[in-house]
């Protein structure tokens, strides 16, 4: 027997459907992703703390869930809404559903709701508080504790993501075989993914992973030819704590932010981020490269974004643009081997045309000297 479940946005809209994953009660800002498939490395994304994400494609959970493609140790986000989980499971690899996995890690699902009728309105409205739960279906009730309900607007959610201690990490991507390990990068874990990491190691890199919390000192002292900064969830401009000890690091090692890295890197530049009205959640998200003018479709997550006027008198060199808003997708510094993107080149789930910016950082480091122009593609790119 089906359990009703109730989603309430913040502007007195309801969505009245099925239960599944875990019964309970929980809130979140309601964004929607375009990505057609990879719903297991949406739900395990931890950039998506916070959040309750609405897929737009209609039948999500036919092909189950496996962990070894899991992007984190955990399903971090807040709410799953889908027009309709499948019923049949038909993959060899599949270890659980759907719902199994989202009761074991207890997030609750919506599902037999008009998906279409509230993407169109978080895209006319933007991004909204939202509840849905199992326990309260008064509407009226409901709207009132989304309302009520903390957002993300000055919420620092890599605290309740990143790691507890440094570990290393070894494993590379499975299509391509790995260079051998020449350069020690630490990686900063604000939400990390799995697939960056792979990547890393793929392009002759030995990683060892760090809280979000290490000193610069901390990290110099673990001797590494090159950091990297780490996507993650929550208002950038809510780590001060972060964006204080990467200006320490400004200038002594090579330099390489994705996403929430990108905006810790802005910040750290002296500019400042701002709160995008729905972000960009898919993996059909066109960016140029404005020294090629090539566009790449690449793999986005975020919602907030670095303000493009607030760098132009720093150093800094404007290297990607949205084209969908024209906003900044990726930055170089002038003087210093520092750049940044505000995608995902490993792009789990997502086209691979960006994963020529991990040997972009790679050819950094041997140089020590800033990005000029573009990297040279490694084989199995």
């Amino acid at each position: 027997m089906k359990t009703p479940a109730l989603l309430a946005l913040e502007d007195g809209t309801t969505f009245r459907g099925w239960s599944f994953g875990a019964a309970s009660e929980r809130d979140g800002e309601v964004v929607f992703n375009t990505s057609m498939m990879g719903y297991t490395e949406i739900l395990t994304d931890p950039s998506y703390r916070g959040q309750m994400v609405c897929m737009t494609y209609p039948l999500i959970g036919n092909y189950g869930i496996t962990e070894e493609d899991f992007e984190s140790r955990a399903i971090f986000l807040a709410g799953f809404i889908v027009k309709e989980q499948s019923r049949i499971t038909s993959n060899w690899r599949s270890r659980k559903t759907l719902d199994e996995a989202l009761k074991e890690y207890g997030v609750p699902g919506i599902e037999g709701i008009d998906t279409r009728k509230l993407v169109k309105l978080l895209r006319d409205k933007g991004a909204m508080k939202g509840v849905v739960s199992t326990t309260d279906l008064n509407a009226e009730s409901l709207v009132e504790k989304a309302k009520q309900s903390p957002g993300l607007i000055g919420r620092d959610c890599v605290k309740e993501v990143t790691c507890a201690e440094e570990y290393e990490w070894n494993v590379p991507l499975p299509d391509m075989k790995p260079f051998p390990a020449k350069y020690h990068v630490v990686a900063l874990d604000c939400g990390i993914k799995r697939n960056i990491l792979k990547g890393l190691v793929s392009h002759g890199c030995r990683v060892t992973v760090v809280p979000a919390t290490t000193s610069a000192e901390r990290i110099l002292e673990l001797n590494p030819d090159g950091i990297f900064l780490s996507n993650g969830p929550g208002d950038p401009a809510a780590l001060t704590y972060i964006v204080d000890e990467v200006k320490k690091l400004l200038g002594k090692k090579p330099i390489f932010g994705i996403c929430l890295g990108h905006q810790i890197l802005g910040q750290a530049f002296g500019g400042t981020t701002y709160k995008l009205k729905f972000g960009h959640h898919g993996g059909n998200q066109p960016v140029m490269r404005m020294d090629t003018r090539q566009v790449e479709i690449t793999a986005q997550n975020h919602g907030f974004a670095v303000d493009i006027n607030s760098i132009k008198d720093h150093p800094v060199e404007i290297s990607h643009v949205h084209l969908n808003d024209q906003t900044l997708s990726g930055m170089s510094h002038k003087e210093l081997p520092i750049f940044s993107v505000q995608y995902h080149p490993e792009a789990g789930p997502g086209p691979h045309d960006s994963r020529y910016l991990f040997a972009r950082f790679v050819e950094m480091i041997e140089s020590g000297k800033p990005v000029v122009g573009s990297a040279t593609c490694c084989a199995g790119c």
